[in-house]
């Protein structure tokens, strides 16, 4: 193989290798987001969401991923778009999109927790990107990436301490916004 073979079946391997080692990650950030229930629809299954997130990483094609950390942030930009898109269709349907469908599947299962409103989040998300983009980083982070405030930290080359601190003040804005 040559020298530019190597470089353009860099990415794809690297994502084939990440996705691989981070699945379970994926797949459990996903379990909790589905379990918040996103409103405007039951929304995709657990496997599908985390299918759909590999599949619009791998359309990308060129992407490089630094380690875990980034390739997870990557990860969490697109599930939120992926969400934010999935509502915005169910929304669009002209009959039948707000029926109450019954599921003996376990994704699918009402949570206990309040739903989540995906598009007022990533609109909310927006207006605090215009402000504050490190605490709209931060937040992105937290609820769609599940990264912790160390993985975080080490991502947005700050300290953790400026990570708990951009996390504290985006959520007071959010639950305002919100």
């Amino acid at each position: 193989m040559s020298d530019e073979e190597d470089r353009i079946d860099a990415p794809a391997g690297t994502l084939n290798r990440l996705a691989t080692s981070e699945y379970d990650a994926l797949r459990e950030l996903s379990r909790r987001l589905r379990r918040r229930r996103i409103s405007g629809g039951g929304g995709p299954g657990t496997e599908s969401l985390v299918h759909e997130v590999y599949m619009r990483l791998k359309s990308a094609g060129n992407e490089s991923w630094n380690d875990r950390t980034h390739f997870l942030a990557v990860a969490a930009l697109q599930l939120r778009h992926l969400l934010v898109d999935y509502v915005r269709a169910a929304q669009a349907r002209k009959r039948g999109g707000d029926n109450v469908r019954v599921s003996l599947d376990e994704d699918k299962i009402p949570a206990r927790e309040p739903g989540m409103d995906v598009l007022a989040l990533d609109d909310a998300l927006h207006r605090l990107a215009r402000t504050e983009p490190r605490q709209q980083q931060v937040a992105e982070l937290r609820l769609f990436g599940g990264l912790s405030v160390e993985e975080v930290a080490d991502y947005l080359k700050v300290s953790a301490r400026t990570v708990k601190e951009d996390w504290r003040l985006a959520r007071a804005w959010l639950a305002k916004q919100l």
